[in-house]
């Protein structure tokens, strides 16, 4: 009978697969400094809506799945946006089907994990983050999949010090995210899935479906206490680089983010994402540039769908995703445009060059499908004379 392991009590400070924060062991003192304002540029979830989340937990009277935070119903409208019975305002944090929400939180509360599948820019990181965040109280226990991304930040490492000096045993171990995860029945989270090569992928095929992680070298085990989950994301534009086995598909529940199904949608979501990293940096608020955001997502879901949206012209796509995503980073450095080098007030000729990086891909191709966008529908288009000799003049 293997011995099971409680990998708490090994110092998690030297998991090198895991974010250097406070949930790594790291000391308040190696943390973020804290100044006159105190912010992190980019707080956790957890950090940055701990307002809400304390205040839906005090007013979440349903039932809680075993060491949930709060009830899938609770979670479901801090993702969603809501005013509670005493009247504090719940923010929006995905703008989408409620149905949607709905299934991936239901889906946390089985044992089945949770596979956020879309093209980039259908909010799948930020989705997960936010939802590890309510259940868990913390989104830090993180695998950042990439193509070298070792079976060890999926299962255990070692100390190779001690490992050299006293042979395998507990204080040698160094657990992963996932591992502290089981060990605590919290929520991990493994970003960019379909990244990691095949092999080490599948070694979650045992902690998936057994709820277990075998420690050969110790004789032991850590067996999934009630309350762990994995939410895992993945890019479908990815296919063909390394796919998921079926044996491994199997083990996950598959949502599918979809891009905004509206204008109106894209730009409510732009706009909101804009203002929150606007804040952070101290730049000018949102409204004051809502046409210019109106007119970047116009451009991106009109060469995106390769159609006007009168639907008139017919477009030529270019080979870049144009997702909401990136928007939001061309309007973000609009805006500190507009604020270092110009009067604050978000204008055309600040979102030009943005536009320009982000279509223009493939500098033969791109540039051709970007010109012909410009004097086909920009140039003939009412009330968009500035933004075409903006754009002119950067593409010259």
């Amino acid at each position: 009978m293997p011995v099971s392991v409680d990998p708490t009590s090994v110092d998690p400070s030297r998991d090198q697969s895991a974010p250097a924060n406070r949930s790594a062991g790291v000391p308040a003192s190696a943390q973020a400094p804290t100044g006159e304002k105190g912010e992190a540029l980019r707080p956790h979830a957890e950090d940055a809506f701990a307002a809400e989340l304390a205040a839906l937990a005090a007013q979440d009277d349903r039932p809680r799945p075993t060491r949930w935070r709060m009830s899938p119903w609770a979670v479901a409208m801090y993702l969603l946006g809501g005013t509670l019975p005493d009247g504090t305002v719940i923010t929006p944090k995905y703008v989408g089907p409620r149905r949607i929400v709905e299934v991936a939180v239901t889906t946390l509360a089985t044992d089945r994990a949770l596979l956020l599948l879309g093209v980039p820019g259908t909010a799948k990181t930020w989705v997960s983050e936010h939802l590890a965040a309510a259940v868990s109280g913390d989104s830090t226990l993180l695998v950042q999949g990439t193509a070298g991304t070792p079976e060890e930040a999926i299962r255990y490492g070692w100390n190779y010090a001690q490992l050299l000096a006293n042979g395998p045993s507990r204080d040698a171990l160094v657990p992963s995210p996932v591992m502290r995860a089981m060990a605590e029945g919290m929520t991990a989270r493994v970003e960019e899935l379909t990244r990691i090569p095949a092999d080490v992928q599948d070694s979650l095929i045992t902690i998936l479906s057994e709820k277990t992680l075998p420690i050969p070298e110790l004789g032991s085990e850590v067996q999934a206490v009630r309350g762990f989950n994995l939410i895992a994301t993945a890019n479908d534009r990815d296919r063909g680089v390394n796919d998921l086995s079926s044996a491994l598909r199997r083990r996950f529940n598959t949502v599918v983010l979809p891009l905004p199904e509206s204008a109106d949608a894209e730009v409510d979501i732009v706009s909101r994402r804009v203002d929150q990293i606007g804040r952070s940096l101290d730049l000018p608020a949102v409204p004051d540039g809502i046409d210019e955001i109106r007119r970047v997502v116009t451009v991106f879901r009109e060469l995106r769908d390769g159609i006007t949206a009168d639907g008139r012209t017919k477009l030529k796509s270019p080979s870049g995703t144009l997702s909401t995503a990136e928007a939001i980073s061309v309007v973000t450095n609009g805006l500190a445009l507009s604020a270092h080098f110009g009067d604050g007030v978000l204008r055309a000729s600040d979102v030009a060059a943005g536009i320009l990086g982000a279509v223009v891909r493939d500098p033969a191709a791109d540039r051709v499908i970007w010109q012909e966008y410009l004097e086909a529908v920009v140039r003939e288009r009412d009330g968009w004379k500035d933004f075409y000799r903006a754009c002119r003049e950067v593409s010259a």
